[in-house]
């Protein structure tokens, strides 16, 4: 069945839809095996979230548009499962609040990364950075550890979807403000981050590239309102709770 053909009043129409894109992402050489034993583990906790925005991951998209409007040097992270998922949503997000694209890879080969690269610019990237590979993340002696001097490397606000917890400890510990996409609240990715999105990527990115089109015209003062107000805790807390009480509708407690 090609995602053509997946009926969208299917029950399970999301689930099907991020589960054919997965496995094409390892067709076309952009997703590892690994990455479907990931995405089965997310999907996991996005059916106890209700396959759902909860009201909380909502607010946290739009702090995370606030915080993409106010950087400087904004820069989105791209592994293979991001790459495959949501490849022309995140081109468009980065259009929107004017950040870089960057592959970055676990298991990093140049195949893979030039694959994932040509994938983003077939859904309208320009430019993609990763493949200069002159810089390092402190503290990450593996390959996932390297990146673009001038894009990661340089970057004040980092989004990185789907991403390892030591990665994103070491990113915080080099002192990136990070925007965490993950549905384990209990993850250690979005427990470092600034603004943890605790929602499916297929959700959040289309999300925030909302709330930033919205934000556009908003003042600094406006856009700093909306990141101050923001309690990352709180969003924790809310999709753990939603998650340990079963509540699989309705708005939360």
């Amino acid at each position: 069945m090609t995602e053509t053909e997946i009926p969208e009043d299917h029950p399970r129409y999301a689930s099907l839809l991020t589960r054919h894109r997965i496995e094409a992402g390892v067709e076309k050489g952009i997703t590892s095996k690994q990455g479907l034993i990931a995405q089965g583990r997310g999907e996991a906790f996005d059916y106890l979230l209700g396959e759902r925005t909860l009201p909380s991951a909502d607010a946290a998209a739009r702090a995370a548009a606030a915080t993409l409007l106010s950087a400087e040097r904004p820069v989105f992270s791209v592994n293979g499962n991001v790459a495959a998922l949501v490849p022309e949503e995140t081109v468009e997000l980065a259009r929107v609040v004017d950040a870089d694209l960057e592959v970055n890879l676990f298991n990093r080969t140049e195949e893979r990364m030039e694959a994932i690269a040509d994938h983003l610019r077939e859904h309208g990237a320009e430019e993609v950075k990763g493949l200069t590979g002159d810089g390092e993340i402190p503290g990450l002696e593996h390959a996932r550890g390297i990146v673009d001097a001038d894009g990661i490397g340089a970057a004040d606000v980092v989004v990185v979807p789907l991403e390892d917890g030591d990665r994103a400890e070491a990113l915080a510990a080099a002192g990136k403000t990070e925007i965490v996409i993950d549905l384990n609240p209990g993850s250690r990715s979005p427990r470092t981050a600034a603004v943890p999105i605790i929602d499916n990527v297929l959700r959040a990115v289309p999300n925030v590239t909302a709330h930033a089109r919205d934000l556009a015209d908003a003042s600094p003062a406006e856009r700093r309102a909306v990141v101050d107000d923001f309690d990352p805790n709180a969003a924790l807390e809310a999709a753990e709770r939603a998650i340990r009480e079963g509540s699989f509708s309705g708005d939360e407690a």
